[in-house]
């Protein structure tokens, strides 16, 4: 298709993935940087990771605002829950920058700052309503979800940081082994796509789960699940 430059936006839910989401990322990258391998002259596949993008479609703050609108409660997990936020022209012109000034077969990993107390970002939009938190709005704890944790990290243990010329875009250089991917990508085959050989394999949670966690141990064994 004549594509030259191709940037996989990845996700901080990628590092040592609890859930299905985080763990479909990290094959993503996987995927992603292998393509550099068999890429055409003049091709370069690249990955940039980051954390969650305020106002973005489906992000904590337009969920906090209706709730506000609506006369509260606001739903908090866990009153210690912390996560990484960028703004989206932020997080843009960086994915951007990165598509531009990146190497294929790399990976990248934007400055995404100091993470932000969860409560912290509830109190504030309420007080940006011209409200009180726990007196006019409350906010309630809900506590933590299935995959969710009180605390993201940007890089797994297996991974380094290292400096670019550019700012708030680092390098993610990988420490770890392997990661067998062609075999990972053949066992979970039969899983997403229709196969007349192991038909009951398809959409099969447990089947999924029991994949993701042959090659991904962090995915969290949910083998209670009733099938839906």
């Amino acid at each position: 298709a004549g594509v030259q430059r191709f940037v996989l936006v990845s996700t901080d839910k990628a590092v040592n993935p609890l859930c299905v989401y985080g763990a479909s990322k990290l094959l993503s990258e996987r995927i992603v940087l292998d393509a550099q391998a068999k890429a055409a002259e003049g091709q370069d596949f690249m990955t940039v990771r980051f954390g969650n993008v305020l106002g973005s479609r489906g992000s904590i703050l337009p969920l906090f605002m209706r709730q506000v609108a609506q006369g509260g409660p606001v739903t908090v997990t866990d009153p210690a829950a912390t996560r990484y936020f960028m703004t989206i022209p932020e997080a843009c012109s960086l994915v951007l920058k990165t598509g531009g000034v990146g190497q294929g077969g790399q990976s990248y990993l934007l400055d995404m700052g100091e993470p932000i107390l969860i409560r912290e970002l509830a109190e504030q939009v309420i007080r940006f309503s011209g409200l009180e938190p726990y007196k006019d709005i409350d906010i309630q704890y809900i506590g933590l979800r299935p995959g969710e944790r009180l605390e993201e990290s940007l890089k797994s243990d297996e991974e380094e940081l290292v400096a670019t010329a550019y700012a708030k875009i680092n390098r993610l250089e990988r420490l770890g082994g392997a990661f067998p991917l062609a075999e990972a990508l053949a066992t979970l085959k039969p899983i997403c796509i229709p196969d007349g050989a192991a038909p009951e394999a398809y959409r099969n949670r447990r089947a999924l789960r029991a994949a993701l966690r042959r090659f991904i141990p962090s995915v969290e064994d949910y083998s209670d699940e009733p099938e839906y």
